[in-house]
């Protein structure tokens, strides 16, 4: 295993993203699983873990994951990245709470849920429209002078955000959409990032499950899951999807590994400064994600896998780029 650098942070290849945990993948389990599950990725070699205050509001209360997180690694702490995010609504910014004691008073509140007093990675969750990224740039500095959190990130955003972010307080990560189904990101984030020293964090890097071949057309999304709502999971996509799962399948013959640790070894690959953190509210599930950086794919392999995935048409898009104004979270949020 290499580690990688997010900013001054030394991380696992791939970390693990514990939203399902507490929402986005239907019922979650026994919060002792949850934190076992958490556990096992820590001895199994995963330091990086992520949540954000907002998993949870829809099944529990906002700060459920944090929570949950903050639990599991309460007894090695030191050992591990902690990476969480926040949301600002302009209707915080009053008279007597200026930007800057807002976005504090998240953080302590994070700190306070995940049993700790600083942060390792500090993202926004999504830019606010109304509240120039500049001005959440200036105070992530003062945040990381004041030793609260050691690095900051963006989420979801294009070329010109980040930029103008960076300019203020260097960015270190960027968590995106990407997986070999969103690319989106290969033509402006990548090179920008690859420019600047930003490590790009990819979320849903097996595209919400499918590119393991065990969400099928079968499969049922209900109640508190987002996969419902994901263009590339629909009943007709997936079945015009399925020659990417042919690909997979074949490699993961070849390489005597699962087709979700084939989708993780070509990104880890493909860029030196990627960190996917696929998330699964099972155990096996999760262990069998990070075992995928053990499995190595040949430059020929690799040039040989991205040809057959450059002639595939992949069957619905979401793209990555959103704000807190236009976020693909307005398809469930309230159902």
């Amino acid at each position: 295993m290499e580690l990688r650098k997010i900013g001054s942070l030394t991380v696992s290849p791939i970390g693990m993203g514990c939203m399902g945990f507490s929402h986005g993948y239907g019922e979650v389990p026994e919060e002792s699983y949850s934190i076992a599950a958490i556990q096992k990725a820590y001895a199994f070699g995963c330091n990086f873990f992520d949540t954000a205050e907002a998993y949870g509001r829809e099944l529990f209360f906002p700060g459920h994951n944090e929570e949950l997180l903050g639990k599991a690694v309460e007894g090695f702490r030191d050992q591990v990245v902690l990476a969480t995010k926040l949301h600002i609504d302009e209707n915080e910014i009053t008279d007597e709470m200026d930007l800057s004691m807002v976005i504090h008073s998240h953080l302590k509140k994070s700190l306070e849920n995940l049993r700790t007093d600083y942060v390792d990675l500090y993202y926004l969750h999504r830019v606010n429209e109304l509240i120039p990224v500049e001005a959440v740039a200036e105070v992530m500095g003062e945040l990381i002078e004041e030793g609260l959190i050691q690095e900051w990130g963006l989420s979801q955003v294009g070329v010109d955000i980040l930029a103008k972010a960076h300019a203020v307080t260097p960015v270190a990560a960027v968590q995106n959409l990407y997986s070999m189904m969103e690319r989106d990101a290969e033509k402006d984030i990548f090179p920008y990032c690859l420019a600047n020293g930003i490590t790009v964090v990819p979320f849903s890097p097996i595209a919400s499950g499918f590119l393991s071949g065990n969400v099928t057309v079968e499969t049922s999304f209900e109640g508190d899951d987002v996969r419902k709502f994901v263009p590339q999971l629909s009943k007709e996509n997936m079945v015009a999807n399925q020659p990417i799962l042919a690909i997979l399948a074949e490699y993961a013959k070849e390489k005597k590994a699962t087709n979700a640790q084939i989708s993780l070894a070509w990104m880890l690959h493909k860029y030196p400064n990627v960190v996917p953190i696929p998330g699964s509210k099972n155990q096996a599930r999760i262990l069998e994600n990070l075992g995928a950086w053990n499995v190595r794919l040949t430059d020929d392999e690799f040039a040989r896998l991205e040809v057959a995935l450059d002639r595939i048409t992949i069957h619905g898009h979401r793209g990555h780029i959103e704000t807190q104004q236009a976020t693909f979270g307005h398809q469930w949020e309230n159902k």
